[in-house]
């Protein structure tokens, strides 16, 4: 039996439900089934408090790879935007599954049909500064309200009619099935996402032995694109020493002909710095990561780390 730690969150629980019918299909293969372990965190117990008061990066995971580390479980996943760029001692990321839609996407009251339909001085809820701050730049005269909570509560917000509107990841959206709740996805070209948004991450212990039938069922999960593309994303905000909460968005894509295109933007009250490049060598990991730093130094040199500095929500 394999065990799969996760958080308890609907969203968490049916993340990893998938990755675990992937490798244990119809119970078999792997083990002879799996058993979902749900683990507390520090981000789940307080749902008020701003994540940059209750410890940022990592307030997501750090329960979850304890219980790894400990031996009460076998495999963790992760929504891979919530992991902090360092390594953790122990611990590998055997699989980076096909990315879901990076997007963001907005949930708004009844009647209204997107952005553009919220009436002056409306009120829109986001946890996320990145979000505040795109949010802002595109309809100034919009009041942002700081919301925390898992998808159901931030969607009731809006079902009630006490926001106007949510802004959500599109990938948790669509992986509850509740596609017929998001009045409008934002183009990820436009409204830049979170690093590695809509991506998964699935870790083992390090000293999990590279042929065992698990081993070899994650290698077979992982999808280069994807990990070609998230590593160009986490290299740049590791570059910018910001963490999952800064005011910092990024979008890289594999093309057709395996290049890498790769997009950020770092945005302050006043100042926004957006930069884009693209690489003329076929993509591995080395070179997306290389990439990224590259984007990251560039807008360090433009000014990014003050507008980092500055705080969106209170």
């Amino acid at each position: 039996m394999m065990r799969l730690g996760t958080r308890a969150s609907t969203l968490a629980r049916t993340q990893s439900a998938w990755v675990a019918r992937q490798l244990v299909p119809g119970g078999e293969g792997v083990s002879d089934g799996f058993q979902l372990v749900n683990v507390s965190t520090h981000g789940d117990r307080d749902r008020t408090s701003p994540l940059t008061r209750i410890g940022g990066t990592g307030v997501f995971v750090s329960a979850v790879r304890e219980a790894l580390l400990a031996g009460e479980v076998d495999v963790v996943v992760h929504s891979l935007k919530d992991l902090p760029t360092t390594p953790a001692e122990g611990i590998r990321l055997a699989a980076i599954p096909v990315r879901e839609n990076p997007a963001d996407a907005l949930v708004a009251r009844e009647g209204l049909t997107g952005l553009n339909s919220i009436p002056i001085g409306g009120r829109v809820g986001t946890g996320s500064p990145r979000r505040a701050a795109q949010l802002m730049l595109a309809r100034p005269d919009l009041e942002i309200v700081p919301i925390r909570g898992n998808i159901e509560t931030r969607m009731a917000f809006a079902e009630r009619g006490e926001l106007d509107a949510v802004v959500l990841a599109a990938a948790g959206l669509l992986r509850l099935g509740l596609n017929d709740r998001i009045a409008e996805v934002f183009h990820p070209w436009q409204f830049l996402p979170a690093p590695a948004q809509g991506a998964l991450a699935v870790e083992v212990r390090e000293d999990l032995d590279p042929e065992s039938p698990l081993a070899l069922a994650l290698s077979a999960l992982d999808h280069a694109p994807t990990r070609f593309a998230v590593a160009a994303e986490r290299a740049l905000l590791r570059a910018l020493e910001a963490g999952c909460s800064a005011p910092v968005a990024t979008f890289a894509e594999v093309t057709g002909d395996d290049r890498l295109i790769l997009k950020a933007g770092v945005y302050g009250r006043n100042t926004t710095i957006v930069r884009d490049i693209h690489t003329d060598e076929t993509v591995t990991v080395a070179s997306a990561e290389a990439t990224g730093r590259a984007l990251a130094e560039d807008m360090l040199a433009a000014g990014a780390r003050d507008l980092l500095a500055e705080e969106w929500l209170a």
